[in-house]
């Protein structure tokens, strides 16, 4: 349990007593954060979650929701890594366009929703470059900056993520909702 405001304390699903799995077979990562998010809700807590992953064009969108568990079971992020640059051999750099998507959703206990989606576009290398992040981050090349995720400074990396638009979206719409400074 962690409060981040006065009128704000975050409690995990361990702390709400729910320990069981979620199981997310949504088809899209609005789906599946919208799964993750009903579960504190139908218990009367304001649930959210959210889900993101990599969306590679001339793979017609894949890893997409299986982003985490590509490389299949004990999926790894180097094994993952591997997986993709397999399959994307002999595709030229032009064709190799992608993006990491998030989508945040918050499910109140009346069934009120906040939906947040945040979108940065880049492009797949034929080899990682970088030490830093985590996931598709080596070899997701973002063009504005020059650089793959994995050579950002968390601060870089934070102003133009998927994950940081998508938070940025969803403060100010919980604002507007009401809720925060």
């Amino acid at each position: 349990m962690s409060e981040i405001s006065s009128d704000i304390t975050v409690l995990s699903l361990d702390d709400i007593g729910f320990h069981d799995e979620i199981v997310e077979d949504g088809a899209t990562f609005a789906e599946n954060s919208r799964i993750k998010a009903s579960v504190p809700a139908r218990l009367g807590y304001i649930g959210v979650a959210d889900d993101s992953g990599l969306e590679v064009d001339a793979l017609g969108g894949e890893p997409g929701v299986y982003s985490a568990r590509y490389s299949g079971e004990g999926a790894t992020d180097e094994k993952n890594n591997k997986k993709l640059l397999a399959a994307l051999a002999g595709v030229p750099d032009e064709k190799r366009t992608a993006r990491f998507r998030t989508v945040v959703t918050c499910i109140f206990p009346d069934g009120d929703e906040i939906q947040a989606e945040g979108v940065c576009e880049g492009r797949i290398l034929e080899s990682p470059r970088g030490q830093d992040g985590f996931g598709y981050d080596p070899l997701f090349w973002y063009e504005p900056l020059g650089k793959t995720f994995a050579e950002l400074t968390p601060d870089e990396k934070n102003s133009v993520s998927h994950r940081g638009r998508a938070m940025r979206e969803f403060a100010a719409k919980l604002r507007a909702h009401g809720i925060g400074d």
